[in-house]
């Protein structure tokens, strides 16, 4: 444990990039067409905000073509290194015909195979896809990687109405009641549990039968589960995919001095989730000694920063 966890800081030390990528597609209406760009721009003016270290790019209306988002995805393939993270998020109008899932865009559509393809090429070790489109949940065969998050707006390729699951992710990324751990960060994890919790709310509230089902898959099975279990290694690495911090540590996140102690507490806490998950398989005494341990760590890392 002690090895492992000083590798991970050692890593975590080196200056480490976040791709951020955005792609609206066709709404097919007006209404539909304002609402994606609307959602996907809200997307952007948050990250904006609260990431100046990242490289954000947001596509929508006529830049949202299929040779667009290639283009930029083999740019972030060229240039990101293994530490880095990327991020696609995709909004819009998706179709499956039982084999294969399409984004809708101006132009030809792009592929949930093509899409996997590109992202193959990338070196980041760090990806999550966050498909939001109706049919999304046929893209999560194609997309499922070893180390890879895909979260799907819909439980199947077969839910094809229009869904509300964006406009709660976006929500998830500027609301502190989305941090449940109160770190004053957002992770993969919980933006899903809170955009998935509003998304049954709405249709609760609009007496309606819900449409869409939200699912996530970070084991790489291919198989999205609608509520993570850390018993059975779900949401593990989601919840350790920190999507953007505020606060005092969104400060901290930009003072060079900090930077690495942010990281090194980040790591920390990954690993006491990981000893969690694994609880029942280690002794009692070896496993209070551990978590002990790494509570002692990170309240002394949380002191710095916070100096």
């Amino acid at each position: 444990m002690r090895l492992l966890l000083t590798g991970l800081i050692c890593a975590a030390s080196m200056q480490a990039a976040t791709w951020y990528v955005t792609v609206a597609g066709l709404g097919g209406e007006p209404d539909y067409e304002q609402r994606f760009q609307a959602w996907a721009m809200t997307i952007d003016n948050i990250l904006r905000g609260s990431r100046t270290d990242a490289r954000i790019e947001t596509l929508t209306g006529a830049q949202a073509t299929r040779e667009r988002v290639r283009q930029v995805l083999e740019r972030a393939a060229q240039e990101s290194k293994p530490e880095d993270s990327i991020v696609v998020m995709l909004i819009g109008h998706g179709t499956f015909d039982g084999s294969e899932y399409k984004l809708a865009l101006p132009g030809p559509d792009l592929s949930a195979s093509e899409l996997a393809a590109l992202l193959n090429k990338n070196r980041a070790e760090r990806q999550l896809v966050v498909n939001m489109t109706s049919s999304s949940g046929g893209s999560l065969e194609a997309l499922r990687k070893e180390g890879r998050i895909v979260i799907a707006a819909t439980k199947s390729g077969t839910q094809r109405n229009v869904t509300v699951f964006p406009r709660y992710w976006a929500e998830a990324l500027r609301d502190a009641a989305a941090d449940t751990d109160k770190n004053e960060a957002i992770s993969a994890l919980e933006a899903f549990r809170y955009a998935s919790a509003k998304t049954a709310a709405f249709y609760e509230a609009q007496r309606r039968l819900a449409t869409e089902h939200a699912v996530m898959d970070d084991a790489g099975t291919g198989a999205g589960v609608r509520d993570p279990s850390g018993e059975k290694g779900e949401g593990r690495l989601a919840a350790a995919f920190t999507l953007l911090r505020f606060g005092a540590a969104q400060a901290a996140a930009q003072d060079p001095a900090k930077q690495k102690l942010l990281a090194r507490r980040e790591q920390i806490e990954q690993e006491i989730d990981r000893l969690k998950y694994q609880k029942a398989a280690i002794p009692a005494d070896e496993y209070k000694k551990e978590l002990t341990k790494l509570l002692l760590q990170l309240a002394r890392i949380q002191e710095e920063i916070e100096k």
